[in-house]
């Protein structure tokens, strides 16, 4: 099922996604957390890093099978990661709209790691979406050599993000 790349409702969706999704969760950070909530939520953490990590490897898997020219695997395994990026999503944005941020305990050099750490991983994971996006729509329009060209681009970017989300998680995860 081809889509139509140059579409104005496409390229909307994807400009909107693109800003929404970075500022819902600058804002969740921002607003007050006044909830009551059950011990099940302190688990979206761990959840968040294993949707991070499964993510990983379903995009090297992907990768291998795209390099051994099997198409129809790479298809599965990249719709798998998107899916697995939109449930990570989810859960993070549940998280952080029911709890305070956790801070950082650690000092010296491993708080400068700790940060250099998270403040990649924030941008990158901002950046990310529009590329993930568009690399999706311009393989759902068979416009395969634009996909390639921005896929190169993305594949190293996302994988970055999924593996440093779970650093992030291993490195806080003494202060939750």
């Amino acid at each position: 099922m081809a889509i139509d790349l140059n579409s104005p409702i496409v390229k909307k969706l994807i400009i909107v996604l693109s800003v929404v999704v970075p500022v819902l969760v600058a804002i969740l950070y921002l607003l007050p957390k006044n909830f009551e909530v059950g011990e099940e939520v302190y688990y979206l953490p761990m959840l968040n890093a294993v949707l991070n990590g499964s993510t990983f490897f379903v995009l090297i898997f992907a990768l291998r099978a795209i390099k051994n020219g099997n198409i129809e695997l790479h298809r599965k395994l990249m719709t798998t990661a998107l899916g697995l990026s939109v449930l990570f999503l989810l859960s993070y944005v549940t998280y952080h709209a029911l709890t305070e941020s956790t801070p950082y305990g650690g000092e010296g050099i491993i708080k400068g790691v700790y940060l250099v750490i998270l403040l990649t991983h924030i941008v990158l994971a901002a950046a990310v979406v529009p590329l993930v996006l568009v690399t999706f729509s311009r393989a759902l329009s068979e416009k395969f050599d634009k996909h390639k060209k921005i896929a190169r681009i993305t594949l190293p970017i996302w994988l970055y993000v999924t593996f440093t989300g779970v650093v992030v998680y291993l490195m806080i995860s003494p202060y939750y």
